[in-house]
This record gives C-alpha cells, structure tokens and sequence, in this order.
C-alpha cells in the first residue's frame, strides 16, 4: 500500500471529481493520499471538526471559531511553537456532509501560506478486507519570494502528510477502541 500513489483508478476519479485548482503562474498545486483502518463516518467526524482541528492536526495549540459553523465562518488557529508562524485565520469555504468535502481558505496569520485554499474529501475503501477510508487532500498556494515551486510543493506536503498520519493515528486508535460511530458534532 502506497499513500501517496494517485495512480489507482478510484484516487485519479476522486481527484477529477472534488481536486480541481487552478493555479496561476506563481502557484503550485498537488494533492496527498492517506489510507486510514478506520471507517468512513469515524474519520469524517474529526475530519468536518472545523471548530475544533486540533482533535487531530498537531500543530494546532487552540483554534476559536467566529460565526455558526457554516460556510463563511472563520477560525483564529494558534501553531505550536516549531513552525515558521504563530497564528492562522482560515474561512471555512465548503462543508459537504453527504459527499465528505471540506474547503478551507486562509485568509491571515502571520506565515507565508499567501491565497492557500485546500479541499479535503473522505472515500470508502477496502483496507485489508476491512472498511477502511482514503482521505485526499489537495492544495494550491502562492510560492513566496525566494522560493520554488517544487521547494513550496514540498513543504506544504510534509505539513499535510504529517496531519494526515495524525489523523489515521487518531482514527485507527478510536476504531481499535470499539469507538465507530462519529464523534459527536
């Protein structure tokens, strides 16, 4: 099993259907794969937390959420110390419950993550003969002065596949415990 293979039939259709950037000149753009031993409605459930990332990321030290938990609401992230930022505002641009997509757009904060949207989406998907779940999530960013698209590329990805196994972590340690129903919200 490879996480990071979007060569599979299902990933290259996950990615037409919900992965779509466009990037301008000076932006790059890619996307990660997790397989997680968990089952969908499990991982979902910490995925949709738009009020509360921490529950997984763990960079995030606290996160305060503006408005109703609806498109448009905007969360105050605080980073832990070890990454070149302090703090993050990201707008919550999609919450699709029924298909598993969340959009996140950073809109401040004093890192050098300039016009960042991401769209992350929750698949089904057979982990040794076990509901399992892939989660996907894709990115495009501007690429700061000084540096170049695949350096930009990289760094954004180290920083979701960190996330990402966080939250197969998380997931796969709640299944284990005999806890697969969602969260509550």
């Amino acid at each position: 099993m490879n996480d990071d293979d979007p060569c599979g039939v299902m990933d290259a259709q996950y990615i037409r259907r919900h992965h779509r950037h466009h990037p301008k000149e000076n932006q790059c753009t890619s996307a990660v794969f997790k397989n997680v031993r968990a089952p969908v409605p499990l991982v979902w459930s910490l995925v949709r937390r738009f009020d509360q990332p921490q529950k997984y990321k763990p960079f995030v030290s606290r996160c305060v959420v503006k408005g109703d938990l609806g498109i448009g609401s905007v969360r105050e992230v605080n980073v832990k110390s070890g990454l070149p930022a302090t703090t993050s505002t990201e707008r919550l641009e999609l919450l699709d419950d029924e298909e598993h997509i969340l959009g996140i757009r950073i809109v401040g904060g004093d890192h050098r993550l300039k016009n960042y949207s991401s769209i992350m989406t929750v698949h089904p998907k057979v982990i040794d003969g076990r509901p399992g779940t892939v989660v996907v999530e894709s990115f495009v960013v501007d690429v700061p002065s000084g540096n170049t698209k695949d350096e930009t590329c990289y760094f954004v990805k180290a920083l979701i596949r960190c996330n990402l196994k966080s939250l197969a972590d998380v997931s796969e340690r709640m299944a284990v415990q005999g806890q697969t129903e969602p969260i509550e919200k």
